[in-house]
């Protein structure tokens, strides 16, 4: 999808289109009152000038999207909105507004489905289609599908999205980010030496930040590059699983099928403070945060109906080094109060002297609630799932003293 997060918000305020806009950190008050401003009137009619600026934003919030307007000044996702107010201080800022999000998701890739059965979820705002059986997913190389795609998203969303059409999954994702927005981008095995050698190595999608300047000291800086290096060279330098993925990857290779079904390996929750908070002078603060975490993390295992054994804590520090610490129970869980407890008994296991920036809860080893009822009914266990989150939050109040 182009643009996803802003392009959802656009759908909300038109009178934004063409405007340089970036969606990131929560609601805030400025925003409650922009929306209650003039509740008489729909929110199309509010006047550009009484949106909030970027050069206005205080905190340390990070960008989910922007628009390609904005993206002109070289703003774009992941990047500190305070580094972004530099960029473009006439920017406007918007929240993330999760409850439309899921909304469009959800309605983008059920209107896939109607067309091309065969999808992988890749995430809020991407999906994976086999092609291979679709009736006239043949023609043209699969732009007539592509196309027949947009048009039904367009036209039950009123949102844009760019197609790649590839021989594989790792080819068609390159292929999508060629001609952003609304763009159909064909790549065929022939065109690999033409459109893809000559892109940057960080263009593959598992090549990150680390493994690309790591390449770049090596005087490897494209795909072409890449592909022209020796596969026992690339594994003395990278190991033996990842240099041999990169020499596969590097010449187009990639025999992974589109998975319908696909199980999240974990859920988490984090926040990065607007200022750095203390274990002992900010521990009100900060055990509140954390409780906040672990509820809302509850919430949503419940609500998507899993369970799981592994919890875990994210903190860092403000010397921006991270630490993680997880511990794994007996029974599965999604009880909001058992995460608080464990995540606590992780908690104690890291040095607390530093100033701290960012806190994070995480629950792994998932497994479908369902499936882990049976399974530990057989064992005669129990699962923790049943404590309502409410109640559960109400009973940490007399449990977190120990905490921060």
């Amino acid at each position: 999808m182009d643009a996803f997060f802003a392009s959802i918000e656009l759908l909300r305020y038109p009178q934004l289109k063409g405007l340089p806009v970036v969606i990131g950190g929560g609601r805030r008050k400025v925003d409650e009152l922009l929306l209650a401003a003039e509740p008489e009137r729909a929110t199309r009619f509010i006047p550009v000038a009484d949106f909030p600026r970027l050069l206005d934003y205080v905190g340390r919030g990070v960008i989910t999207t922007a628009t390609y307007a904005a993206r002109q000044f070289g703003v774009g996702s992941a990047m500190g909105m305070m580094k972004a107010a530099k960029l473009c201080p006439q920017a406007i800022v918007l929240p993330v507004d999760f409850e439309e999000v899921r909304k469009y998701s959800r309605l983008f890739k059920s209107t896939i489905t109607e067309i091309a059965p065969v999808m992988q979820d890749r995430g809020v705002d991407e999906v994976y289609i086999d092609f291979t059986d679709v009736p006239g997913g043949q023609r043209e190389g699969g732009r007539v599908l592509a196309r027949l795609i947009q048009k039904a998203i367009f036209e039950k969303t009123g949102l844009t999205c760019s197609v790649g059409v590839a021989p594989n999954k790792l080819l068609a994702k390159m292929a999508s980010e060629f001609n952003k927005p609304n763009g159909i981008s064909i790549v065929h095995a022939e065109d690999l030496q033409t459109q893809i050698w000559p892109l940057n190595v960080r263009k593959i999608n598992g090549i990150g930040p680390k493994a690309g300047e790591k390449l770049a000291r090596l005087h490897i800086h494209t795909i072409g590059e890449l592909a022209a290096q020796d596969p026992g060279w690339l594994v003395d330098n990278f190991g033996k699983a990842t240099g041999a993925w990169m020499h596969e990857a590097a010449w187009g290779r990639d025999e992974r099928p589109v998975v319908t079904e696909s199980e999240p390996v974990s859920m988490s929750r984090e926040t990065t403070f607007d200022r750095d908070l203390h274990a002992v002078r900010d521990k009100a603060s900060l055990s509140a945060i954390f409780t906040e975490l672990c509820v809302k993390l509850a919430e949503d295992l419940q609500r998507k109906g899993y369970v799981g054994k592994t919890i875990g804590i994210k903190l860092r520090y403000d010397n921006f080094k991270s630490v993680t610490r997880d511990q794994t129970l007996d029974s599965y869980t999604a009880d909001a109060k058992t995460i608080r407890h464990t995540a606590g008994l992780c908690l104690k296991r890291v040095p607390l002297e530093l100033r701290l920036r960012l806190l994070g809860v995480r629950v792994g080893t998932l497994l479908k609630a369902s499936e882990a009822a049976k399974a530990q009914s057989t064992e005669s266990k129990t699962v923790s799932a049943g404590v309502p989150v409410a109640q559960a939050a109400i009973d940490f109040i007399a449990t977190t003293d120990q905490l921060f």
